[in-house]
């Protein structure tokens, strides 16, 4: 790369950071760190009566969540309404830009008249300077908009990253409106103006802004400002195959969190949701920003998948430390009421007990046995808790309350009571299981109970 490359995720503070924003602000980071470039966080908060701080601190949490560190920002476009009106006031002295006085029951008469005579709907320029042209009075308390003047011939070309060649003719699309009457900007102004300003060189959002391009390149060129390079991702389909949104499903980044996903497994499975390095499924992000120079980017819409997530996520709880998951063990375990320590006993439960979890939610849910009682369910207690698996468990009671309180002397003492009672390990293994645990299936059951208190096992057992 010639130029130094930066990149911007800028979403908008009407609502919580979801799952498209985000695989954005991933490739757009990922593509800054590849290239040795920066990354900014822009909001996008013009919409003032939709944008709330709520949304705010929840788009920051969760950028800070995905481990997308961010080199400049926030910046807020709210705070920058003076330097827009400065660019304004240039364009409007350059003749790119103009005041339009039509309200908007006049453009509504406009648009039923075209379409009445099979036009498309669009400005006709009633307020557009031109050579020779006189324009109407101007109307008494109707405060003017500004719009852009785009050239009226010609044709908008650019190379898409994703999406590859894509022209737009001029005459597709009229003067549009760059900053209400309220002296706002709208959006395809101001992101040109914060683009140029921020010197953003690369420019990853949805291809549903594949419309407002030719616009913002216009603009650009009557600017004088370098052009940023575009590309457009596809949409992400849910699994109903409609486009995933923020009125439909979980799709909050924060509501993956408090589900107990783990970062790293969410963006694994965002990355694989438009890209691709070979064959590789499983990756750290540090192996994503080492393989993601903008290549390989798919054209075509992505299928969200919550089973393959899921499967994702378990690979991570696997090779997440054991300390970490400690910590987020015991921040969903208080959900449920019940205190705990990050300590290295809990440490130690979690490294045994991972393997079997796809989230931190199912860890807690295994972890609850060591806290409270847990009831198997009837079926389980009938089958497998017989008279005679109850006083197999008698005995060995009375032998854990003086064997050496490790898997070693836990084990010792389950070969005695089998030897004692010529049954074999399941007869004795599952009922303990059953009555200590709760359920029928966990990992040896010597190495669990030694990971209980002493007491505890002692006090179940003292149940049968």
């Amino acid at each position: 790369m010639t130029t130094p490359i930066r990149t911007r995720i800028a979403p908008s503070p009407t609502g919580f950071l979801h799952l498209g924003t985000a695989r954005t602000a991933l490739y757009s980071w990922a593509f800054a760190r590849h290239h040795g470039g920066e990354f900014v966080l822009r909001i996008e908060d013009t919409d003032v009566a939709r944008s709330t701080q709520d949304s705010v601190d929840q788009i920051i949490a969760a950028m800070k969540w995905l481990g997308l560190q961010y080199d400049e920002g926030p910046v807020y476009q709210m705070q920058r309404l003076d330097r827009y009106k400065a660019v304004v006031d240039q364009m409007l002295a350059a003749g790119t830009a103009y005041h339009c006085y039509c309200t908007p029951d006049d453009l509504e008469k406009m648009k039923a008249d075209q379409e009445a005579r099979g036009e498309k709907r669009r400005y006709d320029g009633t307020w557009r300077p031109l050579p020779g042209k006189t324009l109407p009075a101007i109307p008494e308390g109707v405060k003017p908009v500004v719009r852009f003047a785009n050239p009226a011939d010609g044709e908008v070309s650019w190379d898409d990253l994703v999406k590859g060649p894509i022209t737009i003719g001029n005459k597709e699309i009229d003067d549009l409106i760059i900053v209400r009457d309220d002296g706002v900007p709208t959006y395809n102004f101001a992101v040109v103006v914060d683009d140029w300003d921020m010197r953003i060189s690369h420019v990853f959002r949805g291809d549903e802004h594949i419309n407002n391009t030719p616009w913002q390149i216009n603009m650009f060129r009557a600017l004088g400002a370098a052009l940023p390079q575009f590309g457009h991702l596809p949409i992400i389909l849910g699994d109903d195959g409609l486009k995933l949104s923020k009125r439909r499903g979980a799709v909050s980044v924060t509501d993956y969190e408090d589900n107990g996903y783990l970062p790293e497994g969410m963006n694994n499975y965002l990355a694989r949701l438009g890209w691709s390095h070979g064959d590789d499924e499983l990756f750290t992000l540090e192996q994503m920003v080492a393989w993601f120079d903008g290549s390989h980017l798919n054209r075509s819409p992505a299928q969200w998948d919550p089973a393959k997530l899921l499967w994702v996520n378990a690979h991570h709880m696997k090779q997440a430390g054991d300390a970490r998951l400690a910590a987020l063990a015991v921040a969903q375990l208080k959900k449920k009421g019940i205190e705990a320590q990050a300590d290295d006993a809990m440490a130690a439960r979690c490294a045994l007990l991972k393997d079997r979890c796809q989230t931190t939610v199912e860890l807690a849910g295994w972890l609850e046995m060591f806290y409270e009682p847990q009831a198997a369910p009837q079926a389980e207690v009938d089958q497998h808790v017989t008279d005679a698996a109850k006083t197999a468990l008698r005995t060995l009671r009375d032998k854990l309350e003086t064997a050496t309180w490790d898997k070693a002397g836990i084990a010792a003492a389950m070969k005695e009571t089998l030897a004692a009672h010529a049954i074999k390990m399941p007869q004795l293994a599952i009922p303990l299981r059953v009555v200590v645990c709760g359920r029928a299936q966990t990992p040896a059951i010597d190495a669990l109970l030694a990971l209980f208190d002493r007491q505890v096992v002692l006090d179940r057992l003292r149940t049968v």
